[in-house]
């Protein structure tokens, strides 16, 4: 998964929105995100031409199966970047999501996914049972 901090935040925005609502479209990505509409239907047709939202994205957006499978990866990583801003930094929620987006946009994965995997071992070794 290669994609530009563009993407990967707006992947984000959908991501977020559809968990929350059965229907995203574009105003509701361009409120969730701070930007225009204008640069919300640029972005959704390089996304679209990318492969990872259907080009019907005017009246509902909506991922591709390859755009699930990229999110999917994408959010696995991105919840335990958050539970570490949030869980061991102790930041409010909203600032833990916006420092958590800022990381996974700006860091290589390959930090991303290491960040997961020592948050994963951490919150595992933290809710396993001490023995007497």
């Amino acid at each position: 998964m290669k994609h530009c901090a563009g993407h990967i935040r707006y992947l984000i925005a959908i991501k977020e929105l559809s968990d929350t609502s059965e229907t995203v479209r574009c105003v509701n990505i361009s409120h969730h995100l701070g930007v225009s509409r204008p640069s919300v239907s640029k972005m959704l047709r390089c996304l679209a031409n990318s492969g990872l939202v259907r080009d019907d994205f005017c009246n509902s957006v909506r991922l591709t199966e390859e755009g699930v499978k990229e999110v999917g990866q994408l959010f696995a990583v991105f919840s335990e970047v958050y539970t570490f801003f949030h869980k061991f930094l102790r930041l409010p929620p909203e600032e833990a999501h916006e420092q958590a987006v800022t990381f996974v946009t700006e860091f290589p994965m390959e930090t991303c996914t290491r960040l997961k995997r020592l948050v994963s071992k951490s919150v595992g070794k933290k809710s396993a049972p001490k023995e007497s």
